[in-house]
């Protein structure tokens, strides 16, 4: 396994590179920016770039993800709830991303967006357990993804009670690599630290620790942080149903 984390300022988020050395593949996550990082960390590992995903149609940063494919011949990623204007593949709940000795399990985990998907990966070298999920938007160190992007809050906020329950599910020891840290606008009260555990975001997250269905909406509901500037444009061309600004 290699396992690679892009820590990004501005905007506030996290990508990620992981895939299979021995077998020379790898997949790019949430792509931002410049492309080059993601190549040189491939090129680095002797590794060809399979799959570039998109956990979800972003709306605090425009997407990487398309330019990336199209430099290396890799598949154009969203979850087949995503309403885009452009090819790509688009994957199931329950589909299997062959990388090697490495396999990543889609979870649709609609909320933060009606879209989103989470990575449930495996490194069966070592054992045939999950040993991370890539969690996007959809629960972060010390909160979960806010839910009013691209639906009503309430109406966001009940799907992502059912996608937390999903998560809560996995063993504890499953380690959790989000989207975004501190100081995103996507979460509130998120840490500085940019990856945790199943078992302790249960144990210290106060909204993904809710199991009763209205309390974790009304806990959703408050102290919702400004929205993204621009975030309804932003979407739009991250859905290929708009073009960037010159």
């Amino acid at each position: 396994m290699i396992l690679r984390q892009f820590l990004h300022r501005e905007p506030i988020g996290i990508s990620y590179l992981f895939g299979c050395g021995g077998q020379a593949i790898c997949a790019v996550v949430d792509p931002v920016g410049a492309i080059e990082p993601y190549l040189r960390a491939a090129e680095e590992g002797g590794m060809r770039i399979a799959y570039v995903i998109d956990t979800h149609v972003h709306a605090d940063h425009v997407s990487a993800g398309r330019v990336l494919a199209e430099a290396t011949g890799a598949d154009c990623v969203l979850g087949d709830k995503a309403d885009v204007g452009f090819p790509h593949r688009a994957v199931t709940d329950g589909e299997v991303l062959p990388l090697g000795n490495v396999t990543a399990q889609v979870l649709h985990t609609p909320g933060h967006t009606p879209e989103h998907i989470c990575l449930l990966v495996t490194d069966h070298t070592r054992t045939e357990e999950p040993w991370f999920v890539l969690t996007g938007h959809t629960l972060m160190v010390g909160d979960m993804g806010r839910t009013e992007l691209a639906t009503s809050a309430e109406d966001g906020a009940r799907n992502l009670f059912r996608s937390a329950a999903r998560l809560r599910e996995l063993p504890d020891h499953v380690e959790v690599l989000a989207g975004a840290y501190a100081g995103s606008v996507c979460g509130r009260r998120l840490s500085g630290k940019p990856w945790s555990t199943i078992g302790f975001e249960k144990r210290h997250n106060a909204a993904f620790a809710i199991t009763d269905e209205d309390e974790f909406v009304r806990e959703m509901l408050i102290e919702i942080p400004p929205p993204p500037p621009e975030a309804a444009r932003l979407r739009a061309i991250n859905g290929g149903l708009a073009v960037p600004a010159e």
